[in-house]
């Protein structure tokens, strides 16, 4: 099944491999049927772990938009959504996620999310990465104070 978009999305894969800007990644976010924004992965042009395809396109298409939420729009991905951009996907309201490799593809090649997956299931006690909570009666006057500020805007 051709898809213009996936099409899009696969080439900056491709491109971005070839460029060696960074990882086979390239995402494109679409509302009513035309590209908003588009990118590739960037983690290690950039030097920064967050610059996944999927999660550029979403700050991308938000920023055009004028936007924090996405709701009406589409991300099409070259690969299935690691976790950290399927929690940006859920955050950004896409109405739908349309993707070609799949994670196990990606595992195949160096790319393996399983561990993250696996840890978030953990105990905090039990995680690689320990996680300690600290003054949480102290942080809770910020959530108070959004609890009660009368203007706030919610998402």
């Amino acid at each position: 099944m051709d898809n213009p978009f996936m099409a899009r999305a696969i080439q900056l894969s491709i491109d971005n491999v070839q460029s060696g800007r960074g990882g086979p990644f390239g995402a494109v976010v679409v509302k009513d049927g035309a590209i908003v924004a588009e990118a590739a992965n960037q983690v290690t042009s950039t030097n920064d772990p967050t610059a996944h395809a999927e999660v550029l396109a979403i700050r991308e298409a938000c920023k055009k938009l004028g936007v924090f939420d996405l709701e009406g729009c589409e991300i099409y991905t070259s690969c299935e959504p690691c976790p950290m951009c399927l929690g940006a996907i859920y955050w950004a309201r896409l109405s739908k996620v349309y993707f070609a490799n799949a994670d196990a593809d990606a595992s195949k090649i160096g790319f393996d999310d399983s561990l993250i997956y696996s840890e978030i299931a953990q105990p905090h006690s039990q995680r690689r990465i320990p996680m300690i909570q600290m003054m949480r009666e102290e942080a809770l006057a910020a959530f108070r104070a959004w609890e009660n500020k009368p203007n706030k805007i919610e998402y």
